[in-house]
C-alpha cells in the first residue's frame, strides 16, 4: 500500500493533483478541501490510499491519516465506494462524520449527493461504533502535511468547482454560494474552503 506521498505538486485539477515524486508525476484523486492546501510548485506531503480495480489503480489524497483513514473505513458499509466515500468527506470533516453517524443525524447525511434516506440508515446500521467517537483522532495523525490554515483566493471558485465536481448544475452552485457569502465573511481572502463548501451544500440539500 502507498501510505503518503510527499513531493512538489506539479499541477492541481477540480478532482485532483498530480505530484512529483523522485521524478515520477502521481495523479492524487481528492476532495476540494484537500485540493485547497495545494499549491502548484510547492512540495505537499498527502496521506494516500490506493483502490485496485480490474481496469484501474486509482490513488486518494488526503489532508491527513484521520480523513484517510475514515475514507477507508466507510467504504466497509454496503453501497458505499471510494467516489461516494469522498463525497462524503467533500461535505464532513471525519469528525463531524463521526457525529453525524452517532447521532443518527441522517438529515445530515442525506446533504451528501448520492446518499438518500434509505442509504443513511445502511450508513448508520454499519458503521455505529466503528468510526469512534466524536473527537477521536487516529493515532499518529498530527493533522495532516498540508497547510489547510491556508486557502488560495478567490474561495468562490474554488467552491464552485468543488460543488460542480460533485454533481450540481453550475447554476445551483452560485446560488448556493451567494446564499453562505453573508454567514463566512465572504470578504476575507484565508477563507476555509472546505467549510465554505460544507455549508454550500447544506444549502443545496435543503433546496
Amino acid at each position: 500500500m502507498i501510505a503518503h506521498l510527499d513531493g512538489k505538486v506539479s499541477s492541481v485539477a477540480p478532482d485532483g493533483a498530480v505530484i512529483d515524486v523522485g521524478g515520477v508525476g502521481l495523479l492524487v484523486q481528492c476532495t476540494p478541501g484537500t485540493l485547497a492546501g495545494l499549491r502548484t510548485g510547492e512540495r505537499a506531503r498527502v496521506a494516500t490510499s490506493l483502490v485496485v480495480r480490474e481496469d484501474a489503480l486509482t490513488l486518494y489524497g488526503f489532508a491527513g491519516e484521520d480523513e484517510r483513514n475514515t475514507f477507508e473505513l466507510v467504504q466497509t458499509a454496503s453501497g458505499v465506494g471510494p467516489r461516494l466515500a469522498l463525497a462524503m468527506l467533500a461535505v464532513f470533516s471525519p469528525d463531524a462524520l463521526r457525529r453525524a453517524v452517532a447521532t443518527e443525524d441522517l438529515a445530515a447525511l442525506t446533504t451528501v449527493p448520492g446518499i438518500g434516506r434509505k442509504g443513511a440508515q445502511r450508513i448508520v446500521l454499519e458503521l455505529a461504533g466503528r468510526l469512534g467517537a466524536p473527537g477521536d483522532v487516529a493515532p499518529g495523525d498530527a493533522g495532516g502535511g498540508l497547510p489547510l490554515a491556508r486557502r488560495a483566493a478567490p474561495w468562490r471558485e474554488q467552491v464552485r468547482i468543488g460543488l460542480v465536481n460533485l454533481g450540481w448544475q453550475a447554476r445551483d452552485a452560485e446560488l448556493a454560494i451567494a446564499a453562505i457569502e453573508p454567514e463566512l465573511r465572504a470578504d476575507h481572502q484565508d477563507m476555509d474552503v472546505a467549510a465554505a463548501l460544507r455549508a454550500a451544500l447544506r444549502v443545496l440539500g435543503r433546496t
